[in-house]
């Protein structure tokens, strides 16, 4: 959202839509809510959501600049390209829905751009987020 200049709203509605994700992707794996709420989960969330120092921010930052993948990790290592997918299969096989994952994959595998990944995720119907 960044990269696009699309503001703050934006950036919180995918925060906590990314937070309904990670949620539901652990508990689905066993994981403790407390884990989940704390550091190590919403604290992470919010880091890579919100600041320069995550290099996965950094990447989509540059991404949503209108870099290709390739071009926007160049000289760093953004541990998301390269557990994107293996998140989503993860998420596949639990069906745990997660469009935002299920997006930042096809971004990094070039079958979407990030303007299409935008409209869809903005775009899907009001639900609860649980």
């Amino acid at each position: 959202m960044t990269g696009r200049g699309l503001g703050a709203s934006a950036a919180a509605a995918l925060t906590t839509r990314g937070f309904a994700e990670l949620f539901r992707f652990g508990k689905a794996f066993g994981a403790q809510p407390e884990t989940l709420t704390g550091l190590s989960g919403l604290g992470d969330l919010i880091l890579s959501c919100a600041s320069r120092q995550s290099r996965n921010f950094s990447l989509g930052i540059a991404l949503g600049e209108g870099a290709s993948p390739a071009q926007a990790s160049a000289g760093m290592l953004a541990e998301g390209q390269f557990t994107a997918a293996a998140l989503v299969d993860m998420a596949d096989q639990k069906a745990v829905d997660m469009p935002i994952a299920t997006a930042v994959a096809a971004i990094l595998d070039g079958r979407i751009s990030v303007d299409e990944a935008i409209e869809n995720l903005l775009t899907r119907p009001l639900k609860a987020e649980a």
